[in-house]
């Protein structure tokens, strides 16, 4: 930038007419200067064209079943967000909109998706607890829900989930009876054998 061919008179003058319009801090005055002048400066210079961005591979291969792939440099990996943000300095959303994507595009593999969600299911993630609950609080709330689901499904999507209410009802009894064995403190006797 060779700013000693800007006149200083071009710049007062724009400076000028500006804050004659405009309202404008007191500290915000030599920023403004510096902003035209350097504009100024810059006049006549071609414009450097925005960075054009290539992607490693295509969009519709950057998803796979076991792996997501970085569109900036082709790493591998089951999740993007870390890398994304190490080694391009990109947040989720940045890198979504570097490269036109929708905001439900996955930055992470499906099957390792699948795989916390069946882990988190199995541990129980997210369901509240029912262990200070009573055996008749927790059969009226099961009837409540069932008489709900009844209302809103039709006859053979019930004769579906009937199979499912019945594995429910075993894991609702099974846990009825593991609270009352805490309760008691001891063992629930076996029936003898035959």
């Amino acid at each position: 930038m060779d700013t000693p061919k800007v006149d200083p008179q071009l710049t007062t003058t724009i400076v000028k007419s500006y804050v004659g319009h405009h309202t404008v801090v007191a500290g915000q005055v030599p920023e403004l200067i510096t902003l035209v002048h350097r504009a100024l400066g810059q006049l006549g210079t071609p414009l450097q064209p925005e960075e054009v961005h290539t992607a490693a591979v295509s969009v519709r291969q950057s998803v796979r079943h076991e792996y997501v792939v970085c569109l900036d440099c082709g790493f591998r990996g089951k999740t993007l967000r870390r890398h994304i943000n190490a080694q391009h300095g990109l947040s989720p959303d940045k890198y979504l909109a570097r490269w036109g994507l929708r905001r439900d595009h996955p930055l992470t593999a499906p099957a390792y998706s699948e795989q916390r969600s069946s882990l988190a299911k199995e541990l129980r993630l997210g369901r509240k607890s029912t262990a200070g609950v009573t055996p008749k609080a927790r059969s009226v709330v099961a009837a409540a829900a069932m008489a709900a689901n009844a209302e809103t499904q039709t006859p053979a999507a019930s004769r579906r989930r009937a199979r499912s209410r019945s594995k429910q009802a075993d894991f609702v009894n099974e846990a009825v009876a593991a609270s009352r064995r805490a309760r008691t403190g001891r063992p629930r006797s076996r029936p003898a054998s035959p």
